[in-house]
């Protein structure tokens, strides 16, 4: 049975959840967004990767884990150059063993002024 999460961070306005989780595992969503507001945080990638972790890192405690947790991270960028600042940002989250993690560059993100997306996916302990 799914379960909706309700992360604290303020909900999407389009048809979909930002974290929900059936049994142990948990998948995830999160951008560059006030998680009071809903507001995309303007900045360069290194401020919005930070932000997108910290709601990250939110959403997975509101489902009952830690960033440790996390087993695979899907990063979308509309930049290859702002690779580097994400993996600056990305090693003060998480560390060894990291999770799996694609990086992939997009053409565009939906919402104006958003560097970043992250979907992952995460197994807590039993």
């Amino acid at each position: 049975m799914i379960e909706v999460i309700d992360t604290g961070v303020a909900p999407s306005s389009s048809p979909v959840n930002d974290c929900i989780r059936v049994g142990r595992q948990v998948w995830l969503v999160v951008i560059a967004e006030d998680p009071v507001t809903g507001e995309i945080v303007e900045g360069d990638i290194e401020k919005q990767t930070r932000q997108t972790l910290a709601n990250l890192d939110q959403a997975i405690r509101a489902a009952g884990g830690t960033l440790a947790d996390i087993v695979q991270v899907q990063v979308f960028l509309i930049d290859k150059a702002d690779a580097a600042g994400m993996n600056r940002v990305y090693a003060e989250f998480f560390k060894k063993p990291y999770p799996v993690r694609a990086t992939v560059v997009v053409k565009e993100l939906l919402a104006a002024g958003l560097r970043i997306e992250i979907t992952a996916t995460a197994m807590l302990a039993g």
